[in-house]
């Protein structure tokens, strides 16, 4: 054995940690059970306005992805158009990157219903809880945050995928204030006969002359009726082929993008885009990434 080698092997291995970044497990009114409220502030001083924010959901599985993308791009702004910012990713005390129950509840629209557990000798899946999870969003997480960081209040944008880019529909049509940038990825619209379309139709009632948002939805190219290379030919690929008319990501999406941009004022932005060689699960990295580059996109300036 060289000495490199052995040098090596008595080393000690220390966890990585992320620079910038801190979470902290709180418990909101409301909510049953704690979050896990994970951070990321820039190591400089604020811009006189504040930082622009972006919140994901799923924060567990999010968060690491979103900071080492803005950290990369907001170091060469002039190349890639994207200033630093303030991530802020709201998930749940487990080291896994989801916890199926909890998500299915907070990031569904009500009413909601109860199905059978995910596993043996676990609870009733309960959906429904979008409305309190975003109470406790407006009232409870954001004014904590802005108690830890200066937020520039005109920049807040909200990601979220399948289940979450959902919930980023709902909050969109139940509470438009609430954020200026919305990106649905991959939003499960389909979901319980989809209700959110009804939802869809009774907010453009009542805001068709202030679409002044920015809307960006998209999904993975294999998300439609395009199976994926490596499950064709598999056993399960008629299942899958099933499965994707029921859910229809791709298509649902698309033309949801289609009727808002018809009735877009000149201020709004409603994007569709579909990301090429990506299923439902690998698209994540992917539009965290588009969601970096739209929630700290640079300032024009004057």
């Amino acid at each position: 054995m060289s000495h490199t080698s052995s040098h090596n092997a008595a080393a000690i291995l220390a966890p990585v940690t992320l620079p910038c970044c801190t979470f902290i497990d709180l418990k909101f009114d409301n909510a049953d059970h704690p979050h896990r409220i994970f951070l990321y502030r820039p190591d400089k001083p604020a811009p006189p306005e504040g930082w622009p924010i972006l919140y994901l959901t799923d924060g567990n599985a999010c968060f690491a992805t979103a900071v080492d993308a803005v950290k990369v791009q907001a170091s060469y702004p002039n190349g890639t158009n994207v200033a630093e910012g303030v991530i802020v990713a709201i998930g749940y005390p487990t080291d896994e990157p989801y916890d199926p129950l909890r998500r299915s509840w907070d990031l569904s629209p009500p009413p909601g219903r109860i199905y059978p557990p995910f596993f043996p000798d676990t609870p009733d899946v309960k959906t429904g809880g979008g409305e309190r999870f975003l109470t406790l969003i407006e009232e409870e997480l954001k004014p904590w945050i802005e108690r830890q960081v200066p937020v520039d209040r005109s920049r807040q944008t909200l990601f979220g995928h399948s289940f979450g880019g959902l919930f980023t529909l709902y909050a969109l049509f139940y509470k438009p204030d609430a954020f200026s940038r919305w990106i649905s990825a991959s939003p499960a619209i389909y979901w319980e006969d989809a209700a959110i379309l009804s939802m869809e139709r009774e907010f453009l009632d009542r805001h068709k002359e202030r679409l002044d948002m920015e809307l960006h939805l998209s999904a993975g190219q294999y998300e439609g009726e395009t199976l994926a290379p490596f499950h064709k030919g598999t056993a399960e690929e008629q299942k899958r082929q099933e499965r994707a008319k029921e859910t229809r990501t791709i298509e649902l999406a698309r033309d949801m993008a289609e009727r808002w941009a018809k009735l877009a004022s000149s201020t709004g932005t409603i994007t569709f885009e579909e990301y090429a060689g990506e299923n439902h699960m690998s698209v994540l990295p992917v539009a965290l990434n588009r969601a970096v580059q739209i929630a700290f996109r640079r300032k024009k300036s004057v």
